[in-house]
């Protein structure tokens, strides 16, 4: 497909910008933090001043590819602008103490999301400084698959470790494979970026531990553990729709060859272990211990900080015995790369993380606190379930979490606690999960996506498939009213 033009691009986010305004009356607090504050500002030139702030500021990340600014840039200001205003109001009405605690509780929230997704990126580096994306590259393109081959393949991956593992995590460690596979050919990686964001998000919505609100849903008793399981053919639904549409652009040819054997380095196995730990660590610490999953992430972090330790005090000892041996197997390519060796460093690859993501996800934190501590959830809330038929408000929540992140999103209508059916429960689960598929921006996945590769998988990109996932969206919807009608 071409990439549109600039008309065509603004005419896209100008009707997103009303989607937003829209939407706008579903701006929660932070990712747990739910209650409006004292006053309420909805109808407040405070109130629809910040709107209009936030407005702008997505209208401007929407831009990204035009105006080649950094997606973080806009939102910050906006963060800042938004709570100087809530913060001006409380201390005008003298209450200046509720404006500070709801800020800090938010960005407590912030804190274990930037903390889960720098751990999350720094074994993703330190996979790849350990050549573990290249030696997959390498067997992929060795094994002659095609790229429609490559396609399915990293989707179908992407759906199955996304019911075990974190749903971003998973599209990360993808995108990474997609990256090294398809190197410089940015179309097919931008289509294959769009396919494993819808595909991650298929993948937890079905599980209770494949996504953050399906482990909500169930902590909370609204589901029980194997009740989730219905899922499984309307997430596949979701998913095979919108990849078998995008099946037809992709150009059946073969990636170009590599010209040389990819070993890995000394280490990359271990680390690969250690990876997989740390994710079955985060996700025992909040379905067991009710801890927040960023605590067993960090303490994933120091497990590697003490294997990289190993690998720098072992290092010469293993040159050494690797210079014998291939001395005396007179293989003098490997001894020559043996000299180009240095040792792992765990906080290089902490630098080497997309701070722009991670300031982007700041912002877009602090700024929908900000608006939800205003009161529009609460405006919301009464709108939708005290007006609307249960499976439409449950629809309708889906589309708005292409816009708000779909934990906030869950969490508020835990926190509504309408009477609805097993079978509405169940549709509001996988709405949440997947509807963020339909916005780059609308799901932890997709924006992870949009640092890693940056300036190829865009929001505009995303937009090009807004249709076909739009189908998929509206097929595993009927799916799920057909198989589990008995539910309702």
């Amino acid at each position: 497909m071409k990439p549109p033009n600039v008309l065509a691009t603004r005419h896209y986010a100008s009707r997103v910008a009303w989607l937003l305004l829209v939407c706008s009356f579903l701006l929660f607090p932070s990712l747990s933090y739910a209650a409006a504050g004292p006053l309420d500002l909805t109808l407040t030139l405070t109130g629809i001043s910040s709107v209009v702030i936030f407005v702008l500021a997505y209208a401007l990340v929407m831009s990204e590819e035009l105006l080649h600014m950094r997606k973080s840039k806009p939102v910050l200001v906006a963060a800042g602008l938004i709570w100087a205003l809530v913060a001006w109001v409380y201390v005008q009405a003298g209450m200046p103490e509720e404006a500070e605690t709801a800020f800090r509780e938010t960005l407590l929230e912030y804190a274990e999301l930037l903390l889960f997704l720098l751990v999350a990126m720094t074994y993703i580096n330190a996979m790849e400084e350990r050549r573990v994306f290249d030696a997959l590259r390498s067997w992929l393109v060795r094994k002659g698959f095609s790229y429609r081959s490559l396609f399915w393949i990293t989707g179908v991956m992407a759906f199955g470790i996304s019911s075990i593992a974190n749903n971003m995590t998973t599209a990360m460690l993808m995108c990474a494979v997609v990256l090294k596979v398809a190197e410089g050919d940015n179309k097919f990686i931008g289509l294959c970026c769009v396919n494993v964001v819808v595909a991650s998000n298929a993948g937890g919505a079905f599980s209770p531990f494949g996504d953050i609100t399906t482990l909500m849903v169930w902590q909370a008793g609204q589901i029980p553990f194997e009740g989730f399981f219905v899922l499984l053919i309307p997430a596949i639904v979701n998913f095979i729709v919108p990849a078998v549409i995008m099946n037809f652009f992709i150009a059946n040819r073969q990636p170009a060859a590599l010209q040389e054997n990819v070993w890995l380095k000394r280490g990359a196995r271990r680390i690969i272990a250690l990876f997989l730990m740390t994710v079955a660590i985060s996700v025992l610490c909040h379905s067991i211990l009710y801890l927040p999953p960023a605590m067993g992430m960090m303490f994933g972090l120091g497990l590697l900080q003490f294997f990289g330790y190993y690998l720098r005090r072992s290092l010469p000892r293993s040159l050494e015995r690797k210079r014998e041996r291939y001395s005396r197997r007179g293989d003098w390519k490997k001894l020559e790369q043996l000299g180009s060796v240095v040792p792992f460093d765990i906080f290089s690859r902490i630098a080497r993380s997309e701070w722009d993501t991670l300031l982007f996800f700041y912002g877009v934190v602090m700024c929908v606190g900000g608006l939800g501590f205003m009161g529009y959830l609460s405006l919301l809330s009464e709108t939708l379930y005290g007006n609307w038929n249960p499976v439409w408000a449950n629809v309708v929540l889906g589309l708005i979490s292409a816009v708000v992140d779909n934990i906030p999103v869950m969490f508020a209508v835990l926190s509504m606690a309408p009477d609805m059916s097993e079978g509405n429960w169940l549709l509001v689960t996988l709405t949440a999960g997947v509807g963020g598929s339909l916005l780059s921006m609308g799901s932890a996945a997709g924006v992870a996506l949009m640092g890693q590769a940056r300036g190829i998988y865009t929001f505009a990109v995303h937009l090009r498939w807004v249709p076909a996932i739009l189908l998929g969206y509206a097929a595993s919807i009927a799916a799920h009213l057909w198989i589990n009608g008995a539910m309702f």
